[in-house]
């Protein structure tokens, strides 16, 4: 099943004009009876300067061929962010590339090395799908034991919304929910005939009720840099930011490191962290996985291969 891209893209339109406020924009509100929230499609099209025909054929996913200039338009009189708009014009114009079953995605040694050498900043790799792909000590210990789950299993979604010490794991698990279902909705417009992603979002929606909420709101964020907090089970809180570089040579992965605030008490319970993930051995089938000491963080809703 691959991404139903005209459908998508009226959901995300509906969407959009009705997070909209009408007397915010120097519409008329017919004293709140209107039979929908936010902006008609009437309204829409004469804010974004084009026919009504026009937009609702654009709505209604008729055709896949509209002008830059027109996609322009439509998206400032919506008020999309960057990524909204990066998603809007992936799914209105017409898509050339192809999702094909490929070769796995690898990480260079040089990366690995990288991810090594940081020794005290929990980083990881992700590819597509938000899978990770390559970790450090560090983020083993802070996160998940990556290396003990198969290759299927090292999903930082299907992690987050199947796994309970993962829901444990953040303070704000609604709102991690919430980031994962936008962005894996911006991935899937970058490779709409991708089964492999259309199927990991039908399975979360089947299985995790918040991700299924999270998924019909339509957001779309891009994972850049941001901060979150988590309540591990042997150090207690630690509140520690994060910053997102693509590799340049292939902008389907992303290195993701974790920094903290000097002085701060999450400092010291990372510098805890930091010895515990020192003196866990390696896993044995996974040259650069890390086998996290049990009773640190045990995932409970993951089954792993010794078990």
């Amino acid at each position: 099943m691959a991404l139903d891209r005209r459908a998508e893209l009226g959901e995300f339109l509906r969407s959009r004009r009705a997070r909209l406020r009408p007397d915010e924009l120097g519409l008329p509100d017919y004293g709140g009876r209107r039979r929908v929230p936010g902006l008609r499609r009437e309204e829409l099209a004469l804010l974004a300067g084009v026919s009504v025909d026009h937009y609702v054929r654009l709505e209604q996913g008729r055709t896949l061929h509209f002008s830059e200039e027109v996609l322009d338009a439509v998206a400032r009189a919506l008020r999309l962010n960057p990524d909204e708009r990066e998603h809007l014009f992936r799914l209105a114009r017409p898509w050339s590339g192809t999702d094909a079953p490929s070769a796995p995605q690898t990480v260079r040694p040089g990366l690995r090395r990288l991810l090594d050498a940081a020794s005290d900043v929990p980083a990881y790799i992700v590819g597509r799908g938000t899978d990770v792909l390559a970790w450090n000590h560090l983020a083993a210990t802070l996160i998940t034991d990556f290396g003990a789950l198969p290759p299927e299993q090292r999903n930082l979604a299907r992690l987050l919304c199947q796994d309970e010490g993962m829901r444990a794991l953040y303070e704000d698990w609604p709102g991690k929910v919430s980031d994962i279902a936008a962005y894996l909705r911006l991935d899937a417009s970058r490779h709409p005939d991708d089964p492999r992603a259309a199927a990991l979002v039908e399975e979360l929606a089947a299985t995790c009720p918040e991700f299924r909420a999270a998924w019909a709101e339509q957001q779309v964020r891009d994972k850049t840099h941001g901060r979150y907090v988590y309540l591990h089970p042997a150090v207690g809180r630690i509140e520690l930011s994060y910053e997102t570089l693509r590799l340049p040579d292939d902008p389907d992965q992303a290195l993701i490191a974790h920094t903290v605030e000097e002085g701060s008490p999450s400092e010291a319970a990372l510098r805890i962290l930091a010895t515990l993930a020192h003196r866990a051995p390696l896993t044995a089938h996974e040259p650069r996985g890390v086998h996290e000491p049990r009773g640190v963080h045990e995932p409970r809703g993951v089954t792993r291969p010794d078990s």
